[in-house]
This record gives C-alpha cells, sequence and structure tokens, in this order.
C-alpha cells in the first residue's frame, strides 16, 4: 500500500497506520506529479517520495500546500488504516 506510516502507540490493542493519498487524489484531479510540484511549489523529489515511498511522511505545511492545490481538505490527503494483526 501506498504512503503507509506507523502512528504511535495510544494504549490500544490495534494499532493503525496512516495512508497517503495524494497520488490517488492527484490522478483523480488529473495532475501529473510535475504539475502538482510545480504548482505546490514543493521539489519534484519530494513528490515523488510521496507518491512511491510508504515509509515518507511529509510535514504538514507540505501536505498543507498539496491539499491547497489539489482543492482539498488537508485531511483529506490521510486515511486511518488498520495495521495487519501479527497473531495467527
Amino acid at each position: 500500500m501506498e504512503g503507509l506510516v506507523k502512528s504511535p502507540p495510544n494504549g490500544t490493542k490495534a494499532s493503525i497506520m496512516v495512508r497517503l493519498r495524494v497520488k490517488e487524489i492527484a490522478k483523480q484531479k488529473g495532475m501529473s506529479m510535475g504539475k502538482l510540484s510545480r504548482a505546490s511549489d514543493i521539489a519534484y523529489r519530494t513528490i515523488q517520495r510521496i507518491y512511491n515511498d510508504p515509509d515518507y511522511m511529509p510535514t504538514i505545511p507540505t501536505l498543507e500546500r498539496i491539499a491547497r492545490v489539489l482543492g482539498v481538505a488537508t485531511g483529506d490527503l490521510l486515511e486511518d488504516v488498520p495495521e495487519p494483526s501479527e497473531e495467527g
């Protein structure tokens, strides 16, 4: 899965992971990595990492700039995903 990052433990048994939806939303809006990079004034390499590196978590200001360009709320770029159980 793209953009999965573990959240810190919060006392519950099940951990939650966060998946970035930047690539998915940009594709829905017909926006390429290059166009997103230029419009948000974020380095192309950073956009590539967001798209391709599931362990990379950009800063909140970076996500805010991307969200503004895509015309969505910053929170729309994130999705909580339950971590697969390590049991049996």
